[in-house]
């Protein structure tokens, strides 16, 4: 276990006043051990005590993973046949979980879980631990971020390879389609979140879902992307068309890639996390498309897709080296088109680094 983000867990969680903070599949536990396994009808909690040994509840079939990585957790397996009531009953024995104060993932922990929790850790009181947990990972070491920058970089070149098969009457789906082989193919370990491949009408939405519809000429196509490489995540998005756009959408395009330039040039160590989106929204706003421009300017980018810190306006939160997030400015004019450019931002000691590097200039296809 990386005893340094160990200690670091239970110093914070010290300080904000927990007992035990207790872990679901997902990140967070895979940030502090490396274990990865399923949310599924078989919970599994990890129970990290203040002071005490770390432990595990998990089904038998899953605990070679915990042998095989040589994690210093207290091991609590039950198979199918016993259920797994006598499993945590024991763990929750052990921790004396009892009265405790447990700090938990609120945006994850199930029903399933928070029940056992409490059956056998009587007059436990759950509380959330998400900002216990967030601080942990708000700053990337030199290994996360080499993850990041593979990521990236074969997102990039999968990116290059699609682009050079696109054609008219093409759809959405196939389209996405491609550009998921290509990320495979060019060495991503998974995808962490399906393509946004949309064009015309449907890119004016910034979250819709790739469709049948076929590709025309003179439509913005949004890309919005990712791949996964040792657990971290890139998130690319990049506007194009089949031939040239008219000429309000060739202007809108211009003022996202100048929004996102903004943005990206006010990024460092100690500006607030606001002021990357003020600066990104006052250029779409005296552009005159201010009213378009419908989310936030970017989110914290690492283990999740969306993580602190959130580039948003009212977030004062001062950034520091180390950071990593997306700045993405985006115009979306109903019934015609979108256009968003979304890069990865990495703050340094004397400024900030945009760790994607494919062009932002508006190309035809």
């Amino acid at each position: 276990m990386d005893s340094d983000r160990l200690s670091r867990l239970t110093e914070r969680a010290s300080a904000h006043g927990l007992d035990v903070v207790a872990l679901v599949p997902g990140p967070n536990l895979f940030y502090l051990t490396g274990l990865s396994f399923h949310l599924s009808e078989r919970p599994i909690v990890a129970l990290f005590p203040v002071d005490g040994q770390p432990a595990i509840v998990l089904p038998t079939l899953e605990a070679a993973k915990v042998e095989q990585a040589a994690v210093e957790l207290d091991v609590f397996p039950y198979t199918d046949e016993e259920g797994y009531t006598p499993a945590f009953q024991s763990a929750c024995a052990a921790l004396e979980l009892a009265e405790c104060m447990v700090g938990v993932e609120a945006l994850r922990m199930r029903l399933l879980e928070v029940g056992v929790l409490e059956r056998y850790g009587p007059g436990c009181r759950l509380v959330p631990a998400e900002e216990v947990l967030a601080e942990l990972r708000l700053c990337k070491d030199e290994s996360e971020l080499e993850s990041m920058r593979q990521a990236i970089a074969i997102a990039e070149a999968a990116l290059y390879s699609t682009v050079r098969q696109v054609r008219v009457g093409m759809t959405e789906r196939e389209l996405a389609a491609q550009l998921t082989i290509e990320m495979f193919k060019a060495g991503a370990e998974e995808i962490p979140f399906p393509p946004i491949v949309v064009a015309g009408p449907n890119a004016a939405s910034p979250h819709a879902t790739p469709s049948g519809r076929p590709i025309g000429p003179g439509e913005t196509i949004v890309v919005d992307f990712g791949a996964m490489v040792g657990g971290y995540i890139s998130d690319v998005t990049r506007t194009f068309a089949i031939g040239a756009l008219d000429s309000e959408l060739a202007r809108v395009y211009e003022v996202v890639r100048a929004a996102n330039e903004a943005g990206r040039a006010v990024a460092g160590p100690g500006v607030p996390a606001e002021e990357v989106d003020r600066a990104a929204r006052a250029v779409i706003a005296g552009a005159g498309y201010g009213k378009y421009f419908i989310h936030r300017t970017g989110h914290g980018l690492g283990l999740e897709v969306h993580e602190p810190p959130y580039i948003v306006a009212g977030n004062r939160r001062l950034l520091e080296p180390g950071m990593t997030f997306t700045v993405e400015p985006g115009v979306y004019l109903p019934g015609r088109g979108g256009v968003r450019i979304e890069d990865n931002v990495l703050v340094t000691a004397d400024g900030a680094e945009s760790l994607t590097t494919f062009p932002r200039q508006f190309t035809a296809l």
